[in-house]
């Protein structure tokens, strides 16, 4: 308990402190959110799409029941993960950029997860922080603790809609290639921030690509 308030005292004194920081800027106070618009480069984006475009299943949510993914209509993106011990020097440089930001260690992240979108694809509305009140997310808390931030980059430009949605304080990013969209899905005490739910907007012409890596409290398991 001491070990993980010592870790939300340390985030604390980042968050607020990226917007000086490889060309990040802030667009909310909570959730703290942060946009850096040319965080990858189009051959990155490219080689990204490249490797995760032959092994895209259906995505799913956690069942809360039991913590094993389950397929929901309100997601409707195929996805794939590539494993944070992938031996191929783009991914592990992005990884460790991704690290020296957010000065999170690189072992606190899960696998990186990369989506597709169609037309009419989206994610509706939700939390990617763990409810522990429920069997299935206590079992994903278990692994490394709660979701700390989630650090999402677009890997091509969308014709038309798309965006990422905050609800909460009515705002939208804009999904354009090499993109990075971080938030934090806790306060700086550590305590869920409500005001992170956030969604994917229907994909109304072309496609969306995605990649997004969820960072932890504590080594991921």
């Amino acid at each position: 308990m001491r070990s993980g308030l010592v870790f939300f005292i340390f985030i604390g004194s980042l968050i607020g402190s990226l917007a000086a920081f490889e060309d990040f800027r802030q667009l909310s106070f909570s959730p703290q959110l942060y946009v850096c618009d040319h965080f990858l480069s189009e051959e990155e984006c490219d080689h990204i799409i490249e490797i995760a475009s032959h092994s895209l299943s259906r995505s799913t949510v956690v069942d809360l029941r039991g913590g094993e993914g389950q397929i929901d209509t309100r997601r409707t993106s195929l996805g794939t993960w590539i494993s944070s011990e992938a031996d191929d020097p783009i991914v592990r440089g992005i990884l460790r950029r991704i690290s020296e930001i957010t000065k999170i260690p690189e072992k606190n992240g899960e696998s990186i997860q990369v989506l597709y979108y169609g037309i009419k694809g989206e994610y509706q509305p939700h939390y990617d922080y763990f409810d522990q009140a429920t069997e299935g997310g206590l079992a994903q808390w278990i692994r490394g603790g709660q979701r700390v931030a989630t650090f999402m980059i677009y890997l091509n430009t969308v014709e038309e809609g798309g965006e990422t949605i905050f609800p909460c304080i009515n705002l939208k990013v804009t999904p354009e290639k090499g993109k990075a969209v971080l938030f934090y899905n806790v306060n700086s005490d550590g305590k869920e921030d409500p005001m992170s739910f956030h969604g994917g907007a229907p994909v109304i012409q072309g496609e969306k690509w995605l990649m997004t890596r969820w960072l932890r409290e504590r080594e991921f398991h």
